[in-house]
């Protein structure tokens, strides 16, 4: 499991999915979560701004990121 550490108290998903790796760029992160291929804490997300804390797990394509932070 890969962490994403992040200095203000959240960080919306599509960015947490760039800087973990997980997609290269905005484009493909919004058309990944839009097709529901997603999932925030176990459940299936269709909102790339959705906002993310500390202890938020993402899942996509057999990889895992837990959000981290201060």
């Amino acid at each position: 499991m890969k962490t994403v550490t992040i200095k203000n108290d959240c960080i919306k998903l599509g960015q947490a999915m760039k800087l973990g790796g997980m997609v290269s760029s905005g484009l493909e992160a919004k058309l990944v979560i839009q097709d529901g291929k997603v999932k925030v804490n176990g459940e299936t997300e269709y909102q790339r701004g959705k906002k993310l804390y500390n202890g938020d797990v993402i899942s996509f394509k057999g990889e895992v990121i837990r959000i981290h932070g201060n």
